[in-house]
């Protein structure tokens, strides 16, 4: 385990901006439908622990996770909700209205962490400068990115006042990032994974079917825990209680460094997630659908 990092329950956080502590473990809600899928996948993991929620405007399921959230009856300071601006959104005064929409959706009056989705380098600047505002008003306790590239880091931090708290990539043993990764810790910013669990498919990965049988636990369990030990949070997402109860049962077992080594000899590069020249086809997607 990388030294400094507490593994113990759902409730570990890890400091990602002054004062701004966010869960190591959260759910990832992208492709969720609004209503009872997202509802049921929210409620009930706010009710076995969970503490942070990652949803997006493209999600088209902001409205169903505040309906969610509200039934609850977990205080609000006690959860961490993010959220992010689509492509078609960006630009100072669009950023402004975009982060607006999604509180009204969410039914609340800030968010704890609130993203850029992609780089969309025509509006870079604009879109920072909004998201630097939005953080001073507190609208958003952090501010962020996602799918952001070294060359998109440095970019951004050419000319940010504040420097993004957060990037979020897609990240597991058949994509492991070395380069992001190493940026992000040199200027201080943390790494979070999307697709985890590979949407499912590290189930059929022969190494870490092996390792996971030594553990008595599944593959899927050993891919979060080791981008865990990594210190990298982890966002995986089912809509199914059992999966989302064994998605949090990570925390009573810990990899050797031999296992560690061998899921770190996986990397194939291979993504399994929606890249930049898809999310580039679907700039306008949610200006033409956006829920009421």
């Amino acid at each position: 385990m990388e030294q400094g990092i507490s593994l113990t329950s759902l409730s570990d956080r890890v400091e990602i901006a002054p004062g701004v502590w966010m869960p190591r473990l959260g759910l990832g809600t992208y492709l969720a439908a609004p209503g009872p899928d997202v509802e049921g996948e929210v409620s009930y993991g706010l009710s076995i622990g969970y503490r942070g929620i990652d949803t997006a405007a493209m999600y088209h399921n902001e409205e169903s996770i505040g309906r969610a959230i509200k039934a609850s009856g977990v205080p609000r300071a006690d959860l961490f909700v993010a959220t992010k601006v689509w492509n078609s959104d960006q630009g100072y005064e669009q950023t402004l209205a975009a982060c607006e929409r999604s509180l009204n959706r969410l039914l609340l009056d800030y968010v704890d962490l609130y993203l850029v989705h992609w780089p969309v380098r025509s509006k870079a600047r604009g879109t920072w400068r909004a998201m630097e505002e939005l953080r001073t008003v507190g609208k958003t306790r952090a501010i962020g990115v996602c799918n952001y590239l070294e060359r998109d880091l440095e970019d951004l931090l050419s000319y940010a006042t504040t420097p993004p708290a957060i990037d979020q990539v897609e990240l597991h043993p058949h994509l492991q990032r070395a380069d992001v990764r190493g940026y992000c810790h040199e200027h201080s910013i943390t790494v979070q994974a999307w697709a985890p669990i590979m949407k499912g498919r590290a189930g059929s990965v022969a190494e870490l079917i092996e390792i996971s049988r030594a553990h008595g636990k599944t593959a899927a369990q050993v891919s979060i825990r080791w981008l865990l030990q990594h210190g990298i949070i982890a966002i995986p997402k089912s809509i199914h209680k059992e999966r989302v109860a064994e998605n949090a049962d990570v925390f009573d077992f810990e990899l050797s460094e031999k296992e560690m080594a061998a899921i770190d000899s996986l990397d194939q590069g291979k993504r399994m997630g929606m890249g930049p020249e898809i999310a580039a086809r679907l700039n306008g997607l949610v200006r033409r659908v956006r829920p009421r």
